[in-house]
């Protein structure tokens, strides 16, 4: 498995309440986190900040993982956990009144791949079958498009795009999709925020990820798209490539 992690507070907000990154646990298996922070002056990043740092921290301690189910499991366990330390510290906290945070955690090892989702961060994947998204937005907008009341073109202009119906942090309990997939040789994984997904479209997704840069590359060229079409939101990304050992040991 390679895996890249990127980052920008993109061209117009004052500071990045974006984080995440990828982390390895006893095992030796791979836990990818996208986490968009949202709730005003600095609360954003608090709340993404202490989402990413707790899941590192068990993620980091954890072993045995073996199966999908138990997989699911530990993240449906620790991303609950996660929400009621959010909600506790907004409770107790003024100036983190009201914050709350998205999230794209996915278990990755050589046999299935299990994400856990809430909010409008996305997962996509490219393999034989294509470019799919993964996940499914969880937004007014999207609810209305999945109903029936308005058009996927009109979503993109609707004046309430950002209405997030599901984040971590907002209530007590909050409901998690879990969701795995075979990721096999060759495919690729793309976990994002919206600040990627509401810049860089479909079929420039699958140009960046189907040409001969480097992981680094196409994560930077990810970055670059989203700022030259505006880069109103932080913009975080990452991308993972399912490479046998083989050719792990021949890149050595």
């Amino acid at each position: 498995m390679k895996a890249v992690f990127k980052t920008d507070q993109g061209k117009v907000r004052q500071n990045n309440e974006d984080s995440g990154g990828t982390f390895v646990n006893q095992d030796g298996h791979l836990l990818a986190i996208v986490a968009d922070g949202m709730g005003g002056h600095r609360a954003g990043d608090v709340a993404s900040q202490m989402t990413l740092s707790h899941l590192q921290k068990m993620w980091e301690q954890s072993e045995g993982i073996q199966t999908a189910d138990q997989a699911g499991a530990w993240l449906k366990t620790h991303v609950l956990q996660v929400n009621r330390l959010l909600f506790e510290h907004s409770k107790s906290n003024q100036e983190c009144e009201g914050m709350g945070t998205t999230i794209e955690a996915v278990i990755a090892t050589d046999h299935f791949t299990t994400i856990a989702h809430v909010g409008d961060s996305r997962c996509y994947i490219l393999n034989d079958s294509g470019f799919k998204q993964l996940t499914e937005d969880h937004t007014l907008v999207n609810e209305l498009v999945r109903t029936g009341q308005i058009t996927k073109e009109d979503a993109e202009h609707h004046p309430r795009k950002n209405w997030i119906l599901r984040a971590l942090g907002t209530e007590k309990d909050v409901k998690i999709d879990i969701k795995t997939i075979m990721f096999e040789e060759g495919d690729f994984l793309l976990l994002c925020s919206d600040g990627l997904s509401n810049k860089v479209s479909d079929n420039v997704m699958v140009q960046i990820l189907q040409n001969e840069d480097s992981l680094e590359q196409k994560a930077s060229s990810f970055v670059n798209i989203a700022n030259e079409n505006g880069g109103e939101d932080n913009i975080t990304l990452i991308i993972l490539e399912f490479v046998d050992e083989i050719e792990l040991g021949d890149d050595k």
